[in-house]
């Protein structure tokens, strides 16, 4: 039996294929190449270049690789441009997801992780962000995701597979094989280890937020804690877990101005920082509690220094040409 890895050409995919693979999974690949990279799909890991919205292309890899689980990462991930194109983030991150489900669903695919999001709680009126906390998105982006798990919820009602959705706060770092490579790149801290590489100004989106220094908080879990999480999720489906959503994160909040004083300090280059406005849809405060999936997962992050965090993604950064846009 084999796991299918939606989306597996871009970051946390890959690294989540990677840990599958050195979990003693069998691990196929698809990916529309949209915004992932076919380079960090291993040569010998069946790729399939496809939407998941093609059900017949999803129909023939559950068949010729003998799926039993599914990770569904494939989507569009930025706030920004969710508010900008709202019908496109519904297209992809709903409709195509739906179709995924009902197909996979209908051939027999029992076991579903999904990559949710911390956006589904909006601005939290308790911190940390416990799992039963109200959930108010404030983005397109926030919204598709809450409707993804409410659909899977559904699913699993309904007898057809059960599900874990995923609640990530904010995926940062790097292995030693993989590096965070968005394009364009909207995440702080690759975005404030090219400034400081660069010397190029880093723009700071609301100085004004009910924060102590009047930045944005988000907690940041290393990408390997993240993925390590996913591995243990398909484990416990595959031992009659129940559906269930849980975050992911450290448990503590960093603000954008500790990120850039903490980046800073790894890469010994000053950042020039720029106060802009807000960006629409962004929450104040995203902090998680991640009781829950030590308990249903026995998981818990190992690398919880926002320094040790930035480190790893630095070690790429400053080992050759700077980075591109994409």
């Amino acid at each position: 039996m084999s796991v299918l890895v939606t989306g597996g050409a871009g970051f946390i995919g890959s690294v989540v294929a990677d840990q599958l693979r050195a979990h003693g999974e069998q691990v196929v690949i698809i990916d529309d190449l949209s915004r992932g990279h076919r380079e960090v799909v291993d040569s010998d890991v069946p790729f399939y270049q496809a939407a998941v919205g093609d059900t017949e292309a999803v129909a023939r890899i559950v068949e010729e690789q003998e799926v039993d689980s599914c990770v569904h990462f494939a989507g569009l991930i930025a706030v920004g441009e969710s508010v900008a194109k709202p019908a496109l983030y519904w297209q992809r991150n709903v409709a195509e997801s739906i179709s995924l489900f009902e197909t996979l669903s209908n051939l027999g695919v029992e076991n579903a992780v999904f990559s949710s999001s911390a956006a589904v709680y909006g601005d939290p009126i308790e911190v940390p962000i416990p799992e039963n906390h109200p959930k108010a998105p404030t983005s397109p982006y926030g919204n598709t995701k809450l409707v993804v798990e409410m659909v899977l919820e559904d699913l699993s009602a309904a007898g057809r597979l059960q599900a874990v959705s995923l609640r990530y706060f904010n995926a940062a770092g790097a292995t030693d094989l993989r590096r965070e490579r968005h394009d364009p790149e909207t995440h702080l801290i690759p975005l404030a280890l090219r400034a400081a590489r660069q010397g190029t100004p880093m723009m700071v989106f609301g100085s004004d937020w009910p924060t102590p220094d009047g930045t944005a908080v988000r907690d940041y879990i290393h990408v390997s804690d993240l993925a390590s999480a996913h591995v243990r999720a398909i484990d416990y489906l595959r031992g009659g877990g129940a559906t269930t959503a849980l975050n992911l994160g450290v448990g503590h909040g960093a603000s954008v101005r500790e990120v850039l004083t903490t980046a800073e300090a790894v890469t010994g280059m000053p950042i020039d920082a720029v106060d802009s406005p807000r960006r629409s849809g962004d929450p104040a405060i995203l902090v998680a509690t991640c009781d829950r999936a030590g308990s249903v997962l026995d998981w818990s992050p190992q690398t919880t220094d926002l320094g040790d965090i930035i480190e790893s993604a630095w070690r790429w950064e400053s080992s050759g040409p700077p980075s591109p846009e994409g």
